[in-house]
């Protein structure tokens, strides 16, 4: 089952204890941000304060995300980094990185998805370039994702962390 529109939107308002997001990419090419993105890899910077429906969201419930990455970060990382990641985990949102630029990617063949109380996964299909394809409801038991978020976490760092480092 595909997942567009209300019936996505509706995830983020209905979950009950946590929403949760494996991050496999160097880049998403997202039209709601290819202005500033443009902005930024000419020079642009986004100190903040930055409040939006999404900052006021992990305030008040239990999200994270594990971004899986290499060095050196793609100008869209550095520009998640600012934009969003630097705001966000000061707001309340778990975010870790887990940097495989020296070491093996302990989820090589796993694909980005969110979790929503453990027990309902959307996958999230890519182009190679970071272009959205869907979003699917996995319709099967969650226990591998529940398994790869683990993973994910104990190999991780804070988001804060990382970039102090």
């Amino acid at each position: 089952m595909l997942l567009d529109g209300e019936d996505w939107a509706s995830k983020f308002k209905t979950f009950q204890t946590e929403a949760w997001r494996l991050e496999t990419l160097p880049q998403y090419l997202v039209p709601q941000e290819a202005d500033e993105f443009e902005a930024f890899k000419a020079g642009a910077r986004f100190p903040g304060p930055y409040e939006d429906s999404w900052t006021d969201m992990v305030r008040s419930r239990n999200v994270g995300r594990v971004h899986i990455v290499t060095q050196p970060l793609s100008d869209y990382l550095r520009f998640e980094f600012e934009r969003y990641y630097q705001h966000q985990a000061p707001a309340g949102e778990d975010i870790r990185i887990l940097d495989v630029t020296d070491r093996t990617n302990p989820l090589p063949d796993v694909e980005d998805f969110w979790m929503f109380d453990r027990s309902t996964v959307v996958l999230m299909h890519y182009e190679p370039d970071g272009r959205q394809i869907s979003r699917e409801l996995y319709e099967r038991d969650p226990s591998p994702f529940i398994e790869y978020q683990r993973t994910a976490l104990a190999a991780s760092v804070p988001f804060l962390e990382y970039v102090r480092t």
